[in-house]
């Protein structure tokens, strides 16, 4: 990587945390005008008056803009085919959250919509065509996907996106976990040489970070669906552009690493609802952040062990890109120990009962379902 580059990508991070840190006061004063404002109705909600939504918008302007300004100059860069279909789709994905910030849209529509995003992304390029074989013993060190790369990317790419959604639940969680991750792949790209994920990464970085000051505790703004849904969806297509096809046998975890923490809570939180009989769509209080006000925790104290946890997982992943095989392997073990650790003690925790004295109410499930 020349330093050219690392200039590059430097100055796509810088300029997109001007462009989020200065239009996010526009975005905010827009949201009230259109009507964009959560109101805390129910008890999953940490905040307890109606503060603005949306800021997701800038967010994606400091992305985009950045994106367009820089990548032409990137070595192999340009407006391709496949940042051609994640623009757009990522156009479709923003304008989908800005509907429901305003009118709290159903969930099957926006389930819909991010399926089609998905595929304009996959059909421009964007896709899994093969992964590391994870059977260390096998003589096929390599999966060829075939004609399975595409639903298995569109599984992924919507997934990812509703995984970051579904942790928007505390001021800055979301915002400093994504950070986190672009963070992680952008450091892992500029290790193999990929300038290309770099830039992305650190567009998307630098929009996370000039939004974060407004959105930490107290929040005086929310990114809303519009900016944990674009979030989420970025980052789905940017970690299969190369990060699934490393030369090593343990490559196939990196992304799931680097997207840890809302990958995890997102499937334990299925696992928890179809247990007790469920739809995995049925909301509760039992998210990961939840637990841990649950727990004794203020918000602050919350996000910091979240941001932590998802900072060891990013760290991990980019340790697995630079090493041998064997302490991959090694390390790999280390993690999946102390995952299943992670889970009994998430499984087992309960609310503290002075908490749940008092505060009754916040300990009913709410009955209306999850917004993927």
């Amino acid at each position: 990587m020349t330093i050219e580059t690392i200039g590059l990508v430097a100055a796509a991070l810088v300029t997109a945390f001007l462009i989020a840190f200065i239009t996010t006061p526009i975005v905010k004063d827009l949201a009230q005008k259109w009507g964009a404002v959560d109101v805390p109705k129910d008890n999953r909600r940490m905040h307890h008056h109606p503060i603005p939504r949306m800021g997701g918008l800038a967010i994606f302007f400091g992305f985009l803009l950045s994106v367009l300004i820089f990548f032409p100059f990137v070595p192999g860069g340009g407006l391709n085919r496949s940042l051609q279909g994640m623009l757009l789709g990522a156009v479709m994905i923003v304008i989908l959250g800005i509907f429901d910030d305003i009118y709290a849209l159903p969930a099957l529509p926006k389930l819909l919509v991010q399926i089609v995003a998905a595929t304009v992304a996959v059909l421009s390029g964007n896709h899994i065509d093969t992964i590391s074989n994870p059977n260390i013993f096998s003589s096929e060190p390599y999966w060829q996907l075939g004609w399975l790369s595409i639903p298995v990317t569109i599984i992924w790419i919507v997934a990812v996106t509703n995984a970051v959604n579904l942790i928007d639940g505390l001021d800055g969680l979301a915002c400093g976990v994504s950070t986190i991750s672009s963070m992680t792949m952008l450091v892992i790209a500029l290790s193999v040489a990929e300038p290309n994920v770099a830039l992305i990464a650190a567009a998307l970085a630098g929009g996370c970070i000039g939004f974060l000051p407004y959105n930490l505790n107290p929040a005086k703004i929310f990114m809303g669906d519009t900016g944990s849904t674009f979030l989420g969806y970025v980052l789905g297509v940017v970690s299969i552009q190369g990060l699934f096809k490393y030369y090593t046998l343990i490559s196939f975890v990196v992304p799931f690493l680097m997207l840890g923490l809302p990958i995890f809570d997102t499937c334990f939180a299925f696992i928890r609802r179809i247990a007790h009989g469920q739809s995995p769509m049925h909301a509760d209080r039992s998210h990961i952040h939840h637990r841990l006000i649950d727990m004794g925790l203020n918000q602050k104290q919350a996000v910091a062990v979240l941001y932590v946890v998802s900072t060891i997982l990013g760290l991990c992943a980019v340790v697995l890109t630079t090493i041998s095989a064997l302490r991959a392997m090694l390390l790999l073990f280390a993690l999946c120990l102390a995952g299943a650790v992670g889970g009994l003690i998430y499984f087992n925790t309960h609310p503290r009962k002075d908490k749940l004295e008092e505060h009754p109410e916040e300990n009913q499930e709410k009955e209306e379902e999850d917004q993927p």
